[in-house]
This record gives C-alpha cells, structure tokens and sequence, in this order.
C-alpha cells in the first residue's frame, strides 16, 4: 500500500476511533455479509468529492472546531452552476 494513501487512511480511521485492522476487519464482515464490495465501485465520480468541495468542506470544519458560525452563499457552495 502506498505509504501516502496508508497515513491518509490511518488518520481517518483515528477520527472515527478505529484502528487500521479494525477498519478492514469492518470492510470484510460487510463484504462477507453483502456478497461482494460493500459499496459501489465505479468510474464515475461523485461531484461532491470534486477538490474544490472538499477544500470548503475542510474549511468550514476548521471553523466550526474555532467555534465560529460557518455561513456559505450558494455560489461559494457551487449550487449557482447546478
């Protein structure tokens, strides 16, 4: 595994409280479970998960860890484009 995408990954799995064998002990008990991947695997990607969502998205947690009120107009959301 890339030692990048493990750190990332490992982060993550802190936050939620998990450690890295407990994470994919979950992904496999669910795989087992479902019969297959527990999720959708596809080419296709979600436009929430776009750069520029995902940097507002880690801004407005950033204030809200400060406390501070988050407000966003819809352009700075991207809904003016939809």
């Amino acid at each position: 595994m890339d030692e990048d995408l493990k750190k990332e990954a490992e982060a993550l799995f802190s936050e939620l409280g998990l450690n890295m064998s407990t994470a994919v002990n979950i992904f496999i008990r669910q795989a087992l479970r479902q019969g297959g991947i527990p999720f959708e695997v596809s080419t296709h990607t979600d436009p929430f998960y776009q750069p520029e969502n995902l940097k507002r998205l880690k801004e407005s947690i950033e204030q809200l860890k400060k406390h501070d009120t988050v407000t966003k107009t819809s352009s700075e959301l991207g809904l003016d484009d939809a």
